[in-house]
């Protein structure tokens, strides 16, 4: 407020009342407004009005007209980019009346009251009907730049336009929407300029030869920046034209990373030459150059901090995946031996079995083994069986009883092996014997040539 300490009170009353007409928060941006328009508040905020509807000011000075010279604002000290619709309010509005009161204090007795009284009249009215005015224009001759269409196509038709009317020669454009320009200028941490074409401005044309058709100027912004353009004749140029507020051609702005978003850090308004373009450009990337190594900074931590998450959770799932081959290793152990322990108990379970279905059989068999003849005997026939574990049996047979009555007796013996075979000596030869559902006749004795005592041996087919 020490600014405000030296004007004068009339100065400081109108300085608060265009902070109310226009909205504007900043109050040494409102006092500048009014000292670029000698303290006149009605044409300061009529002024506020037009730029921000996009008519240009009708309250420049003629020398400015003739002379214009480029404006290059940055980002904070720019009245620009404070400047918001007038705010308007109700008729009858006591603030209103107030504001009439104040004026008839200021210029005194009835006269200042009614003078006040008519002007805040004519200025309620004045604004009522050029609004409504601007409003019933644009309902029956709408801009055609309000209605949507291709972003993409609006670019590519601008930049042909462009190398069409000003040679190839020029900064590379990004062939994009200007969303796409802010998002990749955002990915790939840069500068963005963007350049808004007026074809219809008188130092468009030279602006675009001289400047833009510079081989420094080329070099530069295509080694510093991402450049994206666009005609405000088009819907895309145009709705780019109202976000960055342009007030003057030829218009270019820089952006860059701030605080997560793209931000306009600096603007410049009207022509200027390639070397003082490229030395404004610069001082502006310099200033705003840290905000750039802090974003790569933050993004380089926060691309450490993923490798490093991601390399935690590879070794991570490599410790889990080795755990679980290893369980998958002991429970295919687990599951081997137990299945060998079934397996062994079945077996052991199978030879009990056949243990016992043998034992049945001696038991049963045994009766199936002929009662012994006498000595005297005529039929009788003398044998001697060897067993494998070197018992000699002996029994006489007669003539006429089978080889099976030979195998039952062996059998049923407790040291005869479960599975043999009983053959002579010499010659050897197998005796067929063994019962079997193939050989339900089998020979006698006699039939097998044991007509006298024979030695036979007991081979054990299981050892």
């Amino acid at each position: 407020m020490a600014d405000n300490e030296a004007l004068s009170g009339e100065e400081t009353e109108k300085l608060l009342q265009f902070q109310e007409l226009s909205g504007i928060d900043d109050m040494s941006v409102c006092r500048e407004v009014l000292q670029r328009h000698s303290w006149d508040l009605e044409v300061a905020v009529q002024d506020q009005l037009n730029m921000r509807e996009g008519r240009p000011s009708v309250f420049f000075s003629s020398r400015e007209r003739e002379n214009p010279t480029p404006v290059i604002d940055a980002v904070g000290s720019s009245p620009n980019r404070n400047i918001v619709p007038v705010r308007a309010f109700p008729a009858g509005s006591w603030w209103r009346w107030g504001e009439a009161a104040g004026e008839t204090r200021r210029r005194g007795g009835i006269t200042g009251f009614i003078t006040g009284l008519f002007s805040f009249v004519f200025r309620l009215c004045y604004g009522t009907i050029a609004s409504i005015l601007f409003s019933a224009v644009n309902l029956f001759r709408p801009d055609p730049r309000l209605f949507g269409s291709d972003p993409v196509t609006d670019v590519a038709a601008f930049v042909t336009e462009f190398e069409s009317n000003f040679g190839p020669v020029h900064p590379v454009f990004f062939r994009g929407s200007y969303s796409d320009a802010l998002a990749h200028a955002k990915r790939d941490l840069r500068f963005l300029i963007v350049y808004l074409h007026s074809p219809q401005h008188q130092d468009t044309p030279t602006f675009c030869r001289s400047t833009l058709g510079d081989q420094e100027f080329v070099a530069f912004v295509d080694s510093q920046a991402l450049f994206w353009g666009c005609s405000v004749t088009t819907p895309e140029g145009y709705r780019v034209a109202l976000m960055l507020r342009e007030c003057s051609y030829p218009f270019l702005a820089l952006l860059v990373l701030r605080d997560s978003r793209m931000t306009v850090v600096g603007r410049l308004e009207g022509a200027a030459g390639p070397q003082e373009l490229i030395a404004t450009l610069q001082e502006l990337m310099s200033e705003n150059e840290a905000s750039l190594i802090a974003a790569r900074a933050d993004r380089n931590e926060r691309s450490f901090t993923q490798t490093l998450r991601r390399q935690q959770d590879e070794a991570y799932e490599e410790s889990l995946r080795a755990d679980r081959e290893k369980e998958r290793r002991r429970k295919e152990e687990r599951e081997r031996i137990e299945e060998e322990m079934r397996l062994k108990e079945e077996a052991i379970r199978e030879e009990q079995k056949r243990i016992e279905e043998i034992r049945r059989q001696k038991i049963d068999w045994a009766t199936r083994v002929p009662e012994e003849p006498s000595a005297d005997d005529p039929e009788a026939v003398h044998v001697v069986i060897k067993l494998p574990t070197g018992k000699r049996l002996e029994r006489r047979f007669r003539l006429r009883h089978t080889l099976q009555s030979l195998y039952y007796y062996v059998f049923c013996h407790p040291e005869s092996p479960d599975s043999f075979e009983i053959a002579t000596n010499f010659p050897k030869k197998v005796l067929q014997c063994m019962p079997t559902e193939s050989m339900p006749s089998v020979q006698t004795l006699e039939e097998a040539g044991l007509r006298r005592g024979e030695v036979l041996f007991v081979y054990d087919l299981e050892a």
